[in-house]
């Protein structure tokens, strides 16, 4: 993903998951706290991505691939993720206030201890994601009918 840049700093390019256009540049050598608050990443390919402590606020990640991503703690509050994949990503401590989930693929995600009353889930998809006695849910969203499991 990285490559050095033109001074000699590590330059990491997001690409589109279907055409290889660079819709990022990012000089660092990690997306690990990085801020990327408002950037245009519809469609990026981002599996398994390093985006802990990431400020993505109102990022716009439509339809994009965070099959695995780490994003905890990211801040992802008003963010567009409609009809991304982040099967098997870790949300814990994630920001995700007012964000727009709808038609997410969020199979097999860690929401433990999460609190996303504003987001919104409209078809998003929840089987084997793993949610606690901590997770706060949007209003009349109920996670066990979409196939969500409640662990200790």
């Amino acid at each position: 993903m990285g490559r050095p840049g033109g001074n000699g700093a590590v330059m990491i390019e997001i690409k589109h998951k279907d055409t290889g256009e660079v819709l990022l540049r990012v000089e660092a050598d990690t997306l690990a706290g990085a801020d990327l608050a408002g950037s245009r990443l519809d469609g990026a390919f981002l599996w398994g991505a390093n985006l802990n402590g990431a400020n993505l606020k109102r990022a716009r990640l439509k339809r994009a691939n965070l099959t695995g991503a780490l994003l905890w703690g990211a801040n992802l509050r008003g963010a567009s993720l409609k009809g991304a994949d982040l099967t098997g990503a870790l949300l814990e401590g994630a920001i995700l206030g007012e964000a727009d989930l709808r038609g997410a693929n969020l199979q097999g995600v860690r929401l433990q201890g999460l609190a996303w009353p504003e987001a919104d889930l409209r078809g998003a998809k929840l089987q084997g994601a793993r949610y606690d006695a901590l997770t706060r849910w949007p209003a009349g969203v109920d996670p066990q009918r979409l196939g969500a499991v409640k662990v200790r």
